[in-house]
């Protein structure tokens, strides 16, 4: 009995164990990935990572997937695995070794930017040391808001000045990690009248600040900028710290150009920063350093509020965020930090200096030798009007149409941004929107130049681009309003004003059945559409077509593209047109064959069973029966006749064939519409390309050219005005007395040439009684 217990006990451990295991591998199996089984080695989870990185071969080209970094790159990279090995250390070691790395930073910054005696907090995000400034500075006027909190600024509400030319989204950010509501932000207007026009207007300043302390609320902190984010201009610094200092306001200062600080010669509007009380550092950018944190330097006598500010932090971890920048800072030195702002000061200024010799570019900046960003456009001059929106009217250009000339070359500049981009990617442009100027193209090297490795032989590179496309660019402009007024005075065709279009402009065909005062989409014009643009680019001329809705999903258009060169406008407008008037008129004839041959068989089918019918009744109802009709016929034979149907397509008539077999003339119905075709005629140069002016008589004959081309233009010029001349007299009343008239004589000449020949060549037909 008890051998057979421990028998059964035996079993059920191993069907429990079995159990296990089957609950194991059905969990393992639900767990996807390379989490199975008992782990991975080394080997595979790097191999696992660098596939992650790089991505599939096939998948892409030789693209760029990882930003070329030097060997001041890879210590910075280094620092962060250096920071998780130090992390491991003893706490007492730990300690002093993060003390050590962060007051060492710290003093090589406040030495190297002119920041005395200033206390340092790094971060990830650039807004987040400003959103801790604000903090601290809400804890320094309001003493009891650690006790109170909210109900302390709701009583006294604070306020945080932004310049308009802030960066976008700062004030919501900073709104959103204080909770304060958005009142609390007051947006200071720009300039307007003297001085630039992004930088704070500091009489409006004074004015906001003096009526928010009447109204019993509290002006907290003021940001100043020190290069802007769109154009780079310097507020002016030193007015603003002393208004600052009136009101007792807490003085923030951020921007590209505070890099400058490292200089020998520094701006006094730059140079005014250091007496500010907080300013924000990208260090990276400007060094060319990756994953290295930005810094905020502050001045504060009252180590508690920054700890509860979270400006300082007891955790060495914290501390530990400054070691990539520790490490890059030596590798660098004081020289090698210096030589990469300077090296990006003077791009800028190479480039200030190049495109002050280019016509058609207008360079706006504030200072030439305090601002290390040149924002440029495109334009071209007229007399009277705003130097921001110059334009060269066309001959025939309307005063009131200046005005859309000059916004016009907003797409224009953004097309130019996007060609330099492609041509010279390493010069890091961007396209950006302003306000007041319109689309400009911006060239930052303080924080794009170390990291692509841009050299002065790219600037050259970018001014040399540059000039390359100013030609296209003006006759570009020069041709949109002579295209509007053409397409304006041709019949079916509609002129579509799109601003972002960079080209010479939006045509759209106005079909018989388009409903003009509907936007919906519109099949039918469409496919016209479709077959209009399939013709164009047939035609490989140097202007480039596409299709492309007006208004998203609605109503199709055709863009013309950019011009090179005098472009025959009337050609263009008027190829377009007839083109398009042919593809319709094919279009519905296609649409309309299949109702035709629809009714055309219906017809045939009553007209074949009425014949069937005559047909019974002419031979009888005996001659129907198999063994008597074929005896009748027998006897007495049936001459049947020759009736048949054919069927008109041009007409859409079913017609009789007896006309063809008895009088062995087939007749030709009505005769089909002839294709439409311009009235312009253009004869061309061999080699010539479609839609541009004839060269003759100017230098763009290159020498090589035969002159026999010329000739034989001329002389086909010569024929086709004598053609013309015989048809005008031809068509002319005074005629010859005895002459018929010209249908008159076109018939009699055809009868003429078909009668002629020899008789015994021909058989003679004998003309029917009907038509004699």
């Amino acid at each position: 009995m008890g051998k057979n217990l421990k028998e059964a006990m035996k079993m059920l451990e191993d069907s429990q164990r079995r159990t296990e295991e089957e609950n194991g591998k059905k969990l393992s199996g639900d767990i996807p990935g390379p989490l199975q089984g008992s782990g991975q080695d080394m080997v595979s989870i790097l191999q696992l990572v660098q596939n992650l990185m790089h991505g599939d071969e096939d998948e892409e080209p030789q693209s760029a997937r990882i930003q070329n970094i030097g060997e001041q790159g890879h210590i910075a990279l280094l620092g962060h695995s250096l920071g998780a090995y130090i992390s491991t250390l003893d706490k007492e070691r730990l300690r002093k070794l993060t003390t050590r790395i962060l007051s060492d930073t710290t003093l090589w910054l406040c030495r190297i930017f002119r920041y005395e005696n200033g206390c340092a907090y790094f971060h990830e995000d650039e807004r987040e040391g400003l959103a801790k400034i604000c903090r601290l500075a809400i804890h320094s006027r309001y003493e009891d808001f650690v006790v109170d909190g909210f109900n302390v600024l709701y009583n006294k509400k604070p306020v945080i000045y932004l310049s308009a030319a802030a960066r976008p989204g700062l004030g919501q950010y900073l709104c959103n990690q204080l909770g304060l509501p958005f009142p609390c932000l007051s947006r200071v207007p720009c300039n307007t009248m003297f001085g630039s026009q992004h930088q704070m207007d500091v009489a409006l300043l004074e004015k906001l600040i003096k009526d928010d302390i009447e109204r019993g609320k509290l002006p907290l902190l003021l940001v100043a900028n020190a290069g802007t984010a769109a154009v780079g201009h310097t507020d002016k610094i030193g007015r603003l710290k002393e208004l600052c200092e009136q009101y007792g306001i807490w003085l923030h200062v951020e921007g590209v150009n505070l890099a400058t600080l490292a200089l020998g010669y520094v701006s006094s509007s730059v140079l005014a920063a250091t007496k500010c009380d907080s300013m924000t550092l990208t260090p990276g950018p400007w060094l060319g350093l990756p994953a290295v944190p930005a810094v905020t330097l502050y001045k504060h006598d009252d180590p508690a509020l920054t700890l509860v500010a979270g400006l300082t932090s007891n955790k060495p971890a914290d501390k530990l965020r400054a070691l990539p920048l520790w490490l890059s800072l030596q590798y660098l030195g004081l020289d090698g930090i210096v030589e990469r702002i300077k090296h990006a000061c003077q791009l800028s200024q190479r480039l200030q200096e190049s495109l002050k010799k280019v016509n058609h570019i207008k360079i706006l900046v504030e200072d030439e030798l305090s601002s290390p960003v040149v924002v440029f456009r495109f334009f071209q001059e007229l007399p009277g009007s705003d130097p921001v929106l110059k334009t060269v009217p066309a001959p025939n250009m309307a005063p009131s149409t200046v005005g859309r000339e000059g916004h016009s070359c907003d797409a224009l500049n953004r097309w130019l941004g996007e060609q330099l981009k492609q041509l010279v990617p390493v010069s890091g442009l961007t396209v950006m929107d302003l306000e007041a100027e319109g689309v400009c193209v911006r060239f930052s090297p303080l924080t794009t130049a170390a990291v692509l490795g841009t050299r002065g032989e790219d600037v050259d590179q970018l001014v040399a681009c540059i000039e390359s496309r100013l030609p296209v660019l003006t006759c570009t402009l020069q041709l949109r309003e002579e295209f509007k007024q053409e397409v304006t005075r041709t019949a079916g065709l509609l002129h579509v004003d799109d601003p972002n279009w960079p080209g010479i402009g939006v045509v759209r065909y106005e079909h018989a059945t388009d409903d003009k005062n509907s936007l919906k989409l519109d099949p039918e014009g469409g496919k016209i559409h479709a077959g209009l643009l399939k013709k164009l680019n047939e035609l490989e001329s140097d202007l480039t077509f596409k299709m492309g809705p007006e208004y998203k999903s609605m109503k199709s258009c055709i863009y013309i593209g950019m011009a090179s060169d005098d472009i025959d406008i009337p050609e263009l407008v008027e190829t377009i047109a007839v083109t398009a008037r042919e593809i319709e008129e094919n279009s519905r004839l296609l649409e309309n064959m299949t109702e035709v041959v629809r009714k055309g068989i219906q017809e045939a089918q009553v007209q074949l069973q009425k014949a069937n019918e005559e047909r019974l009744l002419e031979e009888g109802v005996l001659r129907q029966i198999p063994v008597v009709g074929s005896v009748l016929n027998w006897f007495s034979p049936v001459q049947p006749s020759q009736k048949g149907r054919t069927f008109n397509l041009t007409a859409g008539s079913l017609e009789s064939t007896e006309h063809t077999y008895v009088y062995k003339v087939q007749d030709t119905g009505v005769t089909p519409p002839q294709t439409p075709s311009g009235t312009r005629t253009k004869l061309r140069f061999p080699g010539q390309k479609p839609f541009k002016k004839s060269l003759r008589g100017s230098d763009a004959l290159s020498e090589t050219s035969s002159v026999s081309h010329i000739e034989d233009l001329e002389k086909m010029e010569h024929l086709s005005s004598g053609q013309e001349q015989e048809a005008l007299e031809a068509n002319s009343p005074e005629q010859h007395p005895g002459a018929p008239a010209p249908q008159e004589a076109e018939q009699t000449g055809t009868f003429q040439n078909r009668a002629q020949g020899p008789e015994d060549d021909r058989p003679q037909v004998e003309e029917p009684e009907n038509l004699r």
